[in-house]
């Protein structure tokens, strides 16, 4: 669920932390860093605690912020801010002590005497920098892990959501002293200096252009990254698909957020034979959501704006240059520059060569794609980036696990859109351009820990093959090679 976020975004004295602050927080997590290292499992589950009881207390700030940034519904809040953050709290709780346990492994022979295990170590200093279309979930989520892992973090968000921003900032302060975690808000300058820091892992969310400048940057102190990025997430309706759960839930997960999802569903493939009454059942969903004609819609409490004048300019651009192209508007289509509005548009014959075929979207448009051949399908979406998530609808299993064996994305739904990013057991990440590591439970603390290895010997065999190397240790490692190899 990411977005571009090194944008500018104007800055005053008030808004933008100075770099000194961050350049003195940083240095003084580094006692904290090595002292957290060996902290406990309910040490850090009560940093936990404290971080998940800040934010439930927050939430009406937070609904309020989220509003006043970019008219967010409620109940949107609640379930894409609140409950994740939330809930990634409660599953690190209930499970870290699991988590943290040693991994024993085995021995091949020749470790005859040598225990072998893998102990979880914290990577140290973090930096968390996260998007404005879900900031307190992209935040706060990693910052669980980070803790849960045993680790500091500066936490840098955009500058786009500046309200929630604020609230996120009063949340740190309340809840840690900054030689533990730490929040400053400022725009590409302030990013730049903290990407200059050595820090031991960096967690970011944005655009896949911005990720390779993290990763850059991150290569210059051999920093291990986590990459959470994007892509264009396809949608296949195959014939067999129950036609109507797909549309009302493609009309969910694609306009939620008014589309400012990075795995929202990005474009649509259709059967020819199921097109057109696939079209007609989603025209009449978006009525019923949204409103049956262009005032109900634009006056409709469901629906988030476009999060800057900026960024409605780039959606309105999509949209002119697929009309120019000879794509039919098929619902929607209402532009509102002056409000940052465009309401829920579905478009159909969009040429190959429309830009809106070949740039991630990241707004309330949909293009809708008919097909006959699966290969066609799977054919083009291999010949672009592999994508974040890749969503197929239908009943026949061969078919589904065609798509599956034949395609490669960081997450896939059957039957679904977008859930797989709920599921606290399933690792969250992308694929090449749409990302690098994996987040979520688990997978998230793991990302934020060293996997140490240790080998702990009580009887040293391998001391039969020190030098000098007599006939003696020839034939000992020749034996060797022939049983054990």
């Amino acid at each position: 669920m990411n977005a571009p976020l090194l944008t500018p975004f104007p800055a005053t004295s008030a808004y933008c932390a100075p770099n000194a602050q961050a350049l003195a927080a940083f240095e003084a997590q580094r006692s904290t860093a090595l002292r957290w290292r060996s902290s406990s499992a309910d040490e850090r589950i009560e940093r936990i605690r404290k971080l998940r009881d800040a934010v439930q207390a927050a939430a009406p700030a937070i609904r309020a912020a989220a509003a006043a940034d970019f008219r967010k519904p409620e109940v949107e809040v609640d379930l894409t801010e609140i409950f994740t953050v939330v809930s990634e709290a409660n599953m690190a709780m209930r499970r870290l002590k699991r988590w943290m346990k040693p991994t024993r492994v085995g021995f091949s022979p020749l470790m005859a005497g040598t225990q072998g295990r893998i102990e979880y170590q914290s990577r140290g200093r973090c930096l968390i920098i996260s998007p404005w279309n879900y900031p307190v979930n992209l935040s706060f989520c990693p910052l669980v892990l980070a803790l849960a892992a045993g680790n500091t973090a500066i936490v840098k968000p955009s500058e786009m959501t500046p309200r929630l921003s604020a609230e996120m900032q009063k949340i740190i302060d309340a809840t840690f002293a900054r030689d533990e975690v730490a929040l400053f808000q400022g725009d590409a300058e302030l990013a730049k200096t903290l990407l200059d820091l050595p820090f031991d892992h960096i967690f970011f969310t944005g655009a896949p252009a911005l990720g390779k400048v993290v990763m850059a940057a991150a290569s210059r102190h051999l920093t291990s990254v986590t990459l959470e990025l994007g892509g264009k997430s396809p949608t296949i309706i195959d014939a067999s698909a129950d036609l109507k759960a797909a549309a009302h839930n493609v009309c969910w997960s694609k306009f939620m957020n008014n589309g400012q999802t990075c795995i929202a569903p990005d474009h649509v493939f259709v059967h020819h034979s199921v097109a057109d009454e696939f079209l007609d059942l989603l025209r009449e969903r978006l009525a019923e959501v949204y409103g049956k004609d262009d005032e109900a819609c634009f006056r409709s409490p469901d629906l988030a704006r476009i999060v800057n004048a900026r960024h409605t300019s780039r959606v309105r651009r999509l949209l002119d240059d697929a009309r120019e192209r000879g794509a039919t508007v098929v619902a929607g289509g209402d532009v509102r520059e002056e409000h940052c509005y465009i309401s829920p548009t579905i478009l159909e014959r969009v040429p190959a060569d429309a830009a809106i075929l070949q740039e991630e979207i990241f707004g309330p448009l949909l293009p809708v794609i008919r097909f006959g051949e699966l290969e066609e399908v799977i054919d083009r979406i291999n010949a672009g980036e592999k994508p974040l998530a890749l969503y197929v609808w239908g009943q026949d299993r061969a078919r589904i696990r065609r798509v599956l064996d034949r395609t490669s994305s960081g997450g896939v739904c059957v039957n679904n859109t977008v859930v797989h990013a709920l599921h606290p057991l399933l690792p969250f990440g992308g694929v090449n351009n749409s990302g690098l590591g994996s987040t979520h439970g688990e997978f998230g603390f793991r990302s934020f820990s060293h996997a140490r290895a240790i080998a702990d010997t009580r009887i040293g065999l391998v001391k039969m093959f020190y030098p000098p190397y007599t006939a003696r240790v020839k034939r000992l490692i020749a034996m060797t090679l022939r049983w054990f190899a």
